[in-house]
């Protein structure tokens, strides 16, 4: 299987969002769960900064409207240069 860093946006063909991501919906979403996507990503998405962040909002941005955007919480932190 392949690994991803964590904030990898793929796009998927599947109907379901796998395991370690979220969608790219726009929703907030806690700080104390997603630590650190929210460390790569802050509120340039939205949220307070302080319980909450946004996720991107893609929705509507697909190829194809059966394809769907998700982003990985769970995976690689990138190192930084």
């Amino acid at each position: 299987m392949l690994e991803y860093l964590i904030s990898d946006i793929i796009l998927l063909a599947c109907s379901y969002v796998p395991e370690n991501f979220l969608p790219c919906d726009g929703s907030l979403v806690p700080i104390a769960k997603y630590q650190a996507l929210f460390t790569l990503i802050g509120t340039q998405y939205g949220g307070d900064g302080k319980t909450t962040f946004g996720l991107p909002n893609l929705k509507g941005k697909e190829p194809l409207p059966s394809l769907h955007y998700v982003i990985c919480y769970n995976g690689y932190y990138p190192p930084r240069p």
